[in-house]
């Protein structure tokens, strides 16, 4: 096991996620907001790609693997998106 590896994931996502708690602090000014939200919405992505590459092992796994939870996810956020509106 890579302990090294993990431990700077792990510091880079704590760091991430920091940067986030501050933006969100101190973002919430009505002209800032949308900026606000799409800077943690960045990071939410970049969080969770490292998430899915180190700690899910999708790194180390061949490429059709990485390709199928690569599309499962986008489907996912397709159906959530099509649910939202249909709400409406």
């Amino acid at each position: 096991m890579n302990w090294k590896g993990y431990t700077l994931v792990y510091v880079g996502l704590f760091v991430l996620a920091t940067v986030q708690a501050v933006v969100e602090f101190t973002g919430y000014v009505d002209s800032a907001y949308w900026a606000a939200f799409g800077v943690i919405m960045v990071l939410s992505v970049v969080k969770a790609v490292g998430v899915a590459a180190y700690y899910q092992h999708l790194r180390w796994e061949p490429r059709a693997v990485t390709y199928l939870v690569l599309g499962a996810t986008l489907t996912a956020l397709a159906l959530t998106a099509a649910a939202a509106y249909s709400i409406v």
